[in-house]
């Protein structure tokens, strides 16, 4: 059985299918935890220390010797995407309560959703989709965006915004682990390719410990909210970060409109902010089965209209080309005679 290349042909599959794995153990199952016991308990109930281990492993992974045009690009896409959150968050926090809207279309939609969804792009998914459409500068662009990871960006959105307070003592325990990590990535290069290498199968774990604290029931009552997240996230921050691509990094804007997605690791974020800040907790099964299918909707069409605005840009240039060519062109004889 191909298993591996079945969950690749699947947007987020490898984050996503093991979270509705555990959302089912969850719903049908949810004391197997607690009968198990022991390593499977762990594997169940174990979300902060297996992410605390992957951000380890993704701060190993950013190398600040990168060149100066990817650092340019990175750091552009990366402080735009933050502000833009940040902006969002400041706005719906004068229309949204902070225990979220309770009934109507959009019933469950929290701060804590918006916020987690917009601060964090799929740094695999941009990657995958400027090699095949971008420059190798715009390809590893995505070296900053690991500063995203975790929960400490949307601690300081929602912090700075005035929705919640976190002690300093929180703050540097979420930041902590990255910066251990990003240290010794940073002082040793067998290091970072030891850690680099956990990155990616430590998703599936973690997935499957966060979908156990989800009922199937919330998944199909926040799918359509989830949906009109995910398409707010490429409108709203795509947007912004098509113009700082253009205007400040020199790009044609199709990296900013690849870096318009939510991370499937943003799915974590509101079960770690819930453990912080009690008031948050039952916004926490709401909020993750937005998040994670605002990261579906967007890895499935990040890509594709990425694709069309390279195509436009490319068919637009070659016009430009031909029109150059044709003004540059001297005159024929008979074409001179009047």
């Amino acid at each position: 059985m191909k298993i591996k290349k079945a969950l690749d042909r699947i947007p987020g599959g490898l984050m996503l299918v093991p979270l509705l794995l555990g959302a089912c153990v969850h719903t049908f199952a949810p004391s197997a935890g607690k009968y198990f016991g022991s390593f499977t308990n762990g594997l169940i109930t174990g979300t902060v220390p297996i992410l605390a281990v992957w951000f380890f492993c993704m701060g190993a992974t950013i190398d600040l010797r990168a060149t100066g045009t990817v650092l340019r690009k990175s750091g552009t896409l990366l402080a735009t995407k933050m502000l833009v959150a940040w902006i969002v968050t400041m706005i719906a926090a004068r229309f949204i309560p902070v225990d979220g809207i309770k009934t109507g279309l959009f019933a469950g939609l929290s701060i804590l959703a918006i916020t987690t969804s917009m601060d964090m792009t799929n740094g695999g998914l941009y990657a995958a989709v400027m090699q095949q459409y971008g420059t190798k500068e715009e390809a590893g662009a995505f070296v900053l965006m690991s500063v995203e990871s975790g929960p400490l960006v949307s601690m300081i959105i929602l912090g700075a915004t005035g929705v919640a307070f976190f002690e300093p003592r929180l703050f540097a325990g979420a930041v902590l682990p990255f910066l251990i990590g990003f240290a010794l990535g940073n002082f040793d290069s067998d290091l970072r390719d030891l850690f680099g290498r956990c990155v990616h199968p430590l998703i599936p774990f973690f997935g499957f410990a966060l979908g156990n604290g989800i009922d199937l029931n919330v998944i199909v009552t926040s799918g359509l909210p989830g949906v009109v997240l995910g398409l707010g996230v490429i409108v709203v921050t795509g947007i912004p970060l098509i113009l700082a691509d253009r205007w400040i990094a020199g790009g044609n804007g199709a990296a900013g409109l690849a870096a318009s997605s939510t991370a499937g690791a943003a799915v974590a974020n509101p079960a770690i902010i819930g453990d912080m800040i009690p008031s948050f907790k039952p916004l926490v099964p709401a909020a993750t089965a937005m998040v994670a299918t605002a990261c579906l909707v967007t890895a499935i069409l990040v890509p594709i209209l990425t694709a069309l605005w390279v195509r436009r840009h490319h068919a637009r240039d070659a016009l430009r080309e031909d029109l150059a060519i044709a003004q540059a062109a001297p005159l024929k004889e008979r074409d001179a005679r009047v």
